[in-house]
């Protein structure tokens, strides 16, 4: 029986779906091939990181522990990896305990994802990019509301129930229509005006969605307006306050709170990894997803520049690209292992879901050159769905 072990870092939505993958390639080969599967993850349980923006509106825990999601089988170790070795195929990494640690390796799965930009601390603010930051902002805007309550001066209950979220990309957006809507509710509770609930979506572009026909981009800026968001068009936050946030055409606009929310790059971690690395970060890949110049290396998802060797496309940096990379990747993998002709990558379907506060949504794809649009509860359905399916979830 011949043993191989298979090292997938990261658990991230391309990290679950490709332990998925690899575990199903695996278990019914012909080969006589024993695999021993590991994930390892600084986190101690899988982090639905495109919700961040519930934490950050209803306080909504958005964690799932690794035993739900991974086969039966498969090991978990709880870690930060700090290196590779590539002559004897080792993973350096430090365990909870900052211990040093390695793990050998048949095949490594580098998908370690992105992180959130974040601006320059002096700039004020809060940048949603983990928990921790989705509690603070929770915590402020719940703060400020009931200071509004006890505040007789209107200007400053006004600017007490305004917020602004800098950065209009599907995050700014879904967490300005969230984040409304939790306000408002709130608002309510409290003796509020939820009417006077005021949240300013600073969009540095002309329109909103730039991922697809504008018609879209209007239908879900007017979504927005209905939920009590204001979309500001090419207006950057430059700097924010406790009182205001300053923004580029030299306004100061009074709010409670601002948000960052600037869009993700490449995992810094990839640094110390030794891996090729293009301009902007991500790791160099072949069209079956493997480290170019390494032996048994692989990456996929957020962290990884992948090509569509047909069309010569770049996949964007979503869960919609890195599922159907994971689930190609088993295949690949089994068909390395054993000799075979492995597959190739190739892009998805241009479309995006976009969620606008409950029972609110908006799905568009493009097919024979056709926009195909959903709006309202049938698209919020269909972006839960897809969340849910991309931790592995049901229902």
């Amino acid at each position: 029986m011949r043993q191989l072990t298979c090292v997938v870092l990261g658990g991230g939505f391309a990290g679950i779906h490709a332990m998925k993958s690899i575990h199903q390639a695996f278990q019914s080969n012909k080969e006589r091939i024993q695999l021993q599967l590991i994930l390892i993850d600084k986190l101690e349980a899988h982090l639905r990181k495109v919700l961040l923006f519930q934490p950050a509106a209803s306080g909504e825990p958005i964690s799932v522990p690794w035993q739900q999601l991974l086969p039966a089988d498969a090991a978990f170790i709880q870690g930060t990896a700090t290196g590779i070795d590539h002559q004897l195929n080792l993973l350096h990494y430090e365990d909870i305990e900052g211990k040093q640690q390695l793990q050998a390796f048949d095949m490594l799965v580098v998908a370690i994802g992105s992180v959130a930009e974040k601006p320059a601390a002096e700039l004020g603010g809060i940048a949603l990019a983990d928990l921790e930051s989705a509690s603070r902002i929770r915590s402020q805007w719940m703060h400020n509301l009931q200071q509004a309550a006890f505040t007789a001066h209107s200007i400053e209950k006004a600017r007490l129930m305004s917020v602004a979220i800098a950065g209009a990309g599907i995050t700014g957006v879904e967490t300005a229509a969230e984040l409304a809507y939790a306000m408002k509710q709130e608002a309510q509770q409290l003796g509020l005006n939820p009417e006077e609930i005021h949240v300013h979506l600073l969009n540095a572009k002309a329109r909103l969605f730039q991922e697809g026909p504008a018609k879209v981009a209007d239908k879900v800026e007017r979504t927005l307006a209905a939920c009590g968001v204001t979309v500001h068009h090419q207006l950057k936050a430059l700097q924010a306050a406790d009182d205001h946030v300053h923004v580029s055409d030299g306004q100061r606009l009074p709010v409670g709170l601002t948000i960052w929310t600037l869009g993700l790059r490449p995992n810094s971690m990839l640094m110390n990894l030794s891996l090729p690395l293009t301009a902007d970060g991500q790791v160099q890949v072949d069209s079956s997803y493997r480290v170019i110049g390494t032996n048994g290396v692989y990456s996929i998802g957020d962290c990884a520049h992948i090509v569509d060797p047909v069309t010569g496309m770049k996949d964007a940096m979503t869960c919609k690209e890195a599922i159907p990379q994971a689930q190609r990747l088993g295949s690949i993998l089994y068909a390395d292992a054993t000799g075979r002709s492995a597959s190739q990558h190739k892009s998805v379907l241009p479309s995006f879901t976009i969620g606008l506060g409950p029972e609110r949504g908006v799905m568009w794809t493009r097919k024979w050159g056709l926009d195909m649009i959903v709006t309202g509860k049938l698209a919020y359905r269909i972006k839960v769905f897809l969340w849910n399916y991309a931790s592995l979830l049901r229902g």
